[in-house]
């Protein structure tokens, strides 16, 4: 069933960690198994913040040995920073298995998140100016807490309540996916793609990396191969109407903007709020509500709809 929820303030920056971590809350009853954010500080020239895991969370129940391989494969992602000339600003330890990392790199994103990758069990969730993605099992209360999102300031950002149906129950499996190599692109989707291992197959003989089973990863791939071939996001997200067979509402997100796009069956939910200051969506209207104490009045998204808003 999943939840999805979408926010974007177009007069400056807010409590966008707080005010996510609401709205998923609200949705938590369509999706226990995993939540994930993807939410857009304020960026610093020059500088890229990543996100990156060594672990799986099950991991840390299969022994002691497991720990030692941890602390030895975050060793080897350091070196592999400094091997390729990536200056590490700062370090943080989110969990035993998940860090942030705000560096400076001025050579190809590609080859870094290769290299980084290339390591056994690593994987790169974000790479951004603006972008942080989190994500891990639980509902958004304990992710939240777990990654002390309560006092992230923002812009805008996406999010997911994940219930498990055709691929595994990890973080990997879990949304947001990052659109790699690109910076700051993050999708989040409800709904199921029919097409998936056609286009899959497709986006890998053109280079593209897929990490995990789950068909919404697609959609992040397919816009950064949309993206890389000099598309504009709008013009992504119409070609998606199109070639992407299935029910499916998504939303990508930018370093400044926020998209919708809606199948020709519009059979996902989807209620959009907008004032002049504020653009809020979800799956139901009780996120919304939870981050807007007044009375609103809301609307759902025609079929085969584009929208996309800036900040």
């Amino acid at each position: 069933m999943c939840g999805i929820a979408g926010l974007i303030h177009r007069d400056g920056t807010s409590g966008i960690g707080q005010e996510m971590t609401a709205m998923l809350q609200a949705l938590r009853h369509r999706g226990p198994d995993s939540t994930g954010f993807a939410i857009y500080g304020t960026p610093a020239a020059g500088e890229y913040v990543l996100r990156f895991k060594v672990a799986e969370q099950e991991d840390l129940a299969s022994g002691f040995r497991i720990h030692d391989e941890i602390k030895k494969r975050r060793v080897e992602v350091d070196e592999r920073l400094k091997k390729l000339g990536a200056d590490v600003k700062e370090e943080d330890e989110a969990t035993e298995y998940a860090f942030r990392y705000r560096i400076t790199y001025d050579g190809d994103m590609r080859n870094l998140a290769n290299f980084i990758e290339d390591i056994e069990g690593a994987e790169i969730l974000s790479i951004g100016n603006a972008l942080e993605l989190i994500k891990d099992l639980g509902d958004a209360t304990v992710v939240s807490e777990q990654y002390g999102l309560g006092d992230f300031k923002g812009t805008h950002g996406i999010g997911h309540t994940r219930m498990a149906t055709e691929s595994d129950v990890d973080i990997r499996s879990a949304h947001p996916y990052w659109a790699y190599p690109y910076n700051d692109v993050a999708v989040v989707h409800n709904g199921q793609i029919t097409n998936y291992w056609i286009m899959r197959r497709e986006m890998e003989r053109d280079g593209h990396r897929f990490v995990s089973n789950c068909d919404s990863e697609l959609l992040a791939v397919y816009t950064a191969n949309n993206l890389d071939k000099g598309d504009t996001l709008e013009e992504s997200l119409r070609k998606s109407i199109e070639e992407i067979e299935g029910v499916f509402t998504y939303l990508v997100a930018t370093k400044d903007a926020l998209g919708l796009a809606k199948d020709t069956m519009a059979a996902k939910p989807m209620v959009l709020y907008e004032s002049d200051d504020l653009v809020a969506l979800a799956s139901e209207e009780v996120a919304i509500r939870s981050i807007v104490p007044h009375e609103i009045d809301t609307w759902d998204p025609y079929d085969a709809e584009v929208r996309v808003w800036r900040t």
